[in-house]
């Protein structure tokens, strides 16, 4: 997806990772003996990447390392937050090399506890006496917490993201489909200012059709693109909203309760 005007040429931040085999450690273990790790060399210069696949292909996992690679916490937050653990995927950076035209000053890691762990970062804030400013100016002027879990997400989404790289794990898991859409539209936004890059890993068929987006999929080690109509997520959503009845009763009879 190419982003617009002159600020596009700072795009992409991230143009790829790699492993550096004589890094892997023997024996491998987890998250090392993930099927990617051993010869990844993917492409991520898009300015939108969606990654797919199953729940253990290593999609969190990967994030987990792309974080720690651009000093974002592992588990989630950005450079100026103090990371109280390392998340798993963070050994996994030991072994990677990003190719970076450039280093972005800002970006964020987004994982489903961000949301929880920003507002309750506001709250302590305002009982702060040395912090000067409402710290919900920019938020509606009230805690987070008084939020559902989505419009939260949405509102830090319209005040932290501006300018540098941004991971999401799964943002889905906070929005209902009509919020996903407005994510979408959000995103959309973001990417025509030409100053933001994505890399999204989602199990959500409604984010996976914005258009322009490179969708790379888990389920092969070599992280191949592909398109919309070809990944899992789209073959199973368009067979139940289709014809439900037909669709549980093939189930059934392959006697699949996966």
């Amino acid at each position: 997806m190419a982003a617009r005007g002159t600020a596009s040429l700072l795009l992409p931040y991230l143009l790829g990772v790699y492993t550096v085999r004589e890094r892997l450690p023997e024996p491998g273990g987890f998250p090392f003996d993930l099927p990617f790790v051993q010869r990844l060399d993917v492409d991520l210069s898009a300015t939108v990447t969606f990654l797919v696949g199953e729940n253990g292909s290593g999609k969190s996992t990967f994030l987990e390392g792309l974080a720690d690679l651009c000093g974002y916490p592992s588990t989630g937050g950005g450079k100026n937050e103090i990371a109280d653990a390392r998340a798993p995927g963070a050994e996994l950076a030991a072994v990677l090399r990003p190719k970076f035209r450039q280093r972005p000053r800002d970006g964020f890691f987004f994982r489903a506890e961000t949301t929880f762990g920003f507002s309750d970062l506001l709250d302590r804030r305002r009982d702060d006496p040395d912090f000067l400013g409402n710290p919900y100016a920019q938020y509606g002027g009230r805690s987070l917490h008084k939020r559902s879990h989505g419009e939260a997400f949405l509102a830090i989404l319209e005040n932290r993201v501006r300018q540098g790289l941004f991971l999401f794990d799964e943002p889905e898991s906070a929005l209902s489909p009509k919020r996903q859409l407005a994510f979408l539209r959000w995103l959309t936004r973001r990417v025509s200012e030409g100053r933001c890059q994505f890399i999204i890993a989602t199990h959500s068929p409604v984010l996976l059709t914005l258009p322009g987006a490179v969708i790379r999929t888990f389920d092969d080690p070599a992280l191949p693109v592909v398109r919309l109509e070809d990944t899992e997520h789209w073959s199973v959503i368009r067979g139940v909203v289709r014809d439900g009845p037909r669709f549980w009763n093939e189930t059934d009879a392959d006697g699949d309760d996966d």
